[in-house]
């Protein structure tokens, strides 16, 4: 009970007194007896309690009526006068709350009274259903109605939308229009949602069309919403044009064109527009944060990502929920998998989500055993894995060569009620073809209860490349080109399986295979963020200012380490020429250059980060083992598979990749 100024004795006296009715509008309570009749000669409290109803507990429960609720038992014992105020007030506790057992008790008490047609109290219902996520309840409402309005239009467009029935929403939206009612800036900034969230640009162009028909365009939820879907549709100009006309602006604007072009991956843009926006009197908010530490996450921009960290810090944020997943996720993307550690350490609040991040990260970095400690510790504290959480063991096992443990994790998976989906069976393939028991992935592919997939038999077609088997890698290519004849990569792993076994004129037919099918093996390029800047080099580069040191550094520390013992493994070109020309086509290739580059611009014994789009070549981490060991310093390199920690002259996977 509210706590009011009149006493409950002296309410239990006035209850005493001959009253017709009364009602609450004070802030305190409801009570209600209708006649003067109704009224008994002396009360118990037990019966005041039944008959008074807090305005904080409109929901509380019935023990002995069908009603369900103490407040509709007071209506139809005749204590309380229902109203159209009083079930607006019932439906929105009950939309505010979640409750959706208790509105469809309130639902179904409103259709024996007479406002069961009430076009209000109507849209109460449909907007509660669909807040509540019933949409089928909510569409047979708007289905049933006789009539309807903009609201009633709106809740339910806005239903769909919330909910992510993005087609429902589209579809709805013609009708509306043909019943002659005019859409307002809440309707036409869910359909631009929708548009953005399966980034269908005509939809949206078309929406936008109609933004400027009802004259929205310039309402700052509709022109926030229209920069997220062109940029979410990859459209950067056209949301960077919607951005700059709209006269208001909030931060939900800034942060869509700032996540957009962190998406893009083009981090210097998104960086300079939160520079910006601040100038401008903007507060950035978890989602700004989030945005760009993702777009230094994708680039492994480390040094930018700290600053924004120290930014985090100095605005007062706490380390809480998706902000602090970021961040954790940036430090272990960018190599720093400790410092991601210590993140993960002083989190507000540790979720599955938080645990997930650091499994991945752990296995990102070939740290198999942190990664099964972790798992046990999420056990411990209570919280539930997910399909996610195994996957991320799975591939830490598989990383550090965890055959038997890996096995174990993958039938922990049934404790949990978690069904296998195609990741988890690529990645024990994936775990068996490294282990080198190659038969023994093809007999678990053989036996699997789903059909394989083009990502399963390409983990057995990587394997085979990683121990030289010929016979299962030309089968594996074979069942791949039979699933989808244009895999990425899959031409190239079995170039390369067929030209280590010196199979020169099978090299030649797959390569002239890809010629006819159009296919082009991705370019492969390496980069390295010194002070901020990002340097970007392809093999054989001669674009970059410094290209002449460059070459001469890579010359000096090659000619170094073959004294030390480097042999230049030529087994990794895919030519048929001599010895000589193979060690010369090796001999710059992306990440070489990269990390002489480095080595000429930073400071000694500092950490070298090296990033790379696709998978380093053998005799890239034969070499870069040696120059570990010449220039005393730690090198990180992080390709499309793992991180490779090169220190001393060994590399953390233990050559095993």
């Amino acid at each position: 009970m509210i706590q009011c100024e009149t006493s409950f004795s002296a309410f239990k006296s006035l209850l005493q007194s001959p009253l017709k009715l009364i009602k609450r509008h004070s802030g305190s309570f409801r009570t209600l007896w209708q006649s003067q009749s109704a009224v008994p000669s002396t009360f118990s409290d037990s019966d005041i309690s039944a008959r008074v109803i807090d305005d904080n507990n409109l929901l509380r429960p019935s023990l002995n009526s069908k009603t369900g609720l103490h407040v509709l038992d007071l209506i139809d014992c005749g204590s309380l006068e229902p109203d159209r105020i009083l079930y607006n007030t019932l439906l929105k506790r009950c939309t505010q709350l979640g409750k959706l057992k208790e509105g469809k008790l309130v639902h179904f008490h409103i259709l024996s009274s007479k406002f069961r047609n009430d076009l209000v109290i109507q849209n109460s219902i449909l907007f509660m259903y669909a807040r509540c996520g019933s949409l089928d309840n909510a569409r047979c409402v708007f289905d049933e109605m006789p009539r309807k309005d903009m609201v009633t239009w709106t809740s339910m467009i806005t239903g769909y939308a919330q909910n992510e029935c993005t087609n429902d929403a589209l579809m709805l939206f013609p009708h509306m229009l043909r019943e002659g009612v005019k859409p307002n800036e809440f309707t036409l900034s869910s359909l631009v949602k929708c548009c953005g969230f399966i980034a269908s640009y005509g939809d949206g162009r078309q929406i936008h069309a109609c933004c400027w028909k009802y004259e929205c365009h310039s309402n700052v939820f509709v022109g926030s919403s229209l920069v997220d879907m062109y940029a979410r549709c990859g459209c950067l100009g056209e949301a960077r044009l919607v951005f700059d006309k709209l006269g208001c602006k909030n931060e939900v604007s800034w942060n869509a064109l700032i996540a957009g072009y962190a998406r893009k991956g083009e981090g210097e843009e998104a960086l300079a527009l939160f520079v910006r926006m601040q100038r401008e009197g903007y507060r950035p908010t978890e989602f700004t944060y989030s945005a760009l530490l993702c777009s230094c996450s994708i680039m492994g921009c480390l040094e930018q990502g700290k600053w924004l960290h120290a930014h985090l810090m100095k605005s007062g944020r706490k380390l809480v929920c998706y902000v602090g997943n970021t961040l954790l996720h940036m430090y272990a993307k960018s190599g720093s998998i400790w410092d991601a550690k210590k993140v993960f350490d002083r989190l507000v609040k540790v979720d599955v989500v938080s645990c997930n991040s650091m499994l991945i990260g752990y296995a990102q970095h070939g740290l198999g055993k942190e990664a099964m400690q972790q798992f046990e510790e999420m056990i411990r504290v209570g919280i539930e894995p997910n399909d996610i959480t195994f996957l991320s063991v799975l591939t830490a096992c598989s990383h550090a060569r965890l055959l038997d443990e890996g096995k174990h994790y993958f039938g922990l998976m049934r404790k949990y009620n978690i069904e296998p989906k195609v990741s988890h069976y690529a990645t024990i393939v994936d775990l068996l073809g490294r282990a080198g028991l190659l038969d023994q992935a093809k007999s678990f592919i053989e036996e699997m209860p789903i059909e394989p997939t083009v990502a399963i038999w390409g983990a057995l077609l990587g394997a085979s490349k990683m121990h030289k088997s010929t016979k299962m890698g030309a089968y594996a290519a074979q069942r791949v080109f039979e699933l989808d004849p244009s895999y990425p990569g899959t031409h190239t792993l079995l170039a390369n399986i067929y030209a280590s076994a010196g199979r020169w004129e099978d090299v030649a037919k797959v390569r002239k295979i890809m010629k006819d099918s159009g296919l082009k093996k991705e370019p492969a390029c390496s980069w390295v963020e010194i002070e901020n800047s990002i340097h970007m080099f392809v093999a054989n580069d001669i674009a970059h200012p410094q290209k002449d040191k460059i070459h001469k550094m890579w010359e000096e520390l090659n000619q170094k380490i073959k004294e030390i013992g480097y042999v230049p493994d030529t087994s990794h070109v895919l030519l048929f020429v001599d010895q000589q020309e193979k060690e010369l086509n090796l001999l710059y290739h992306s990440e070489k250059l990269a990390l002489a580059f480095a080595l000429l611009n930073t400071p000694p014994g500092s950490t070298i980060r090296i990033m790379k789009n696709i998978r380093v070549c053998g005799d890239c981490h034969s070499a870069i083992k040696y120059v570990s060991l010449v220039v005393k310093r730690e090198i990180i390199v992080r390709d499309t598979n793992r991180f490779h920690h090169f220190h001393d002259g060994f590399c953390s996977c233990g050559d095993y990749w």
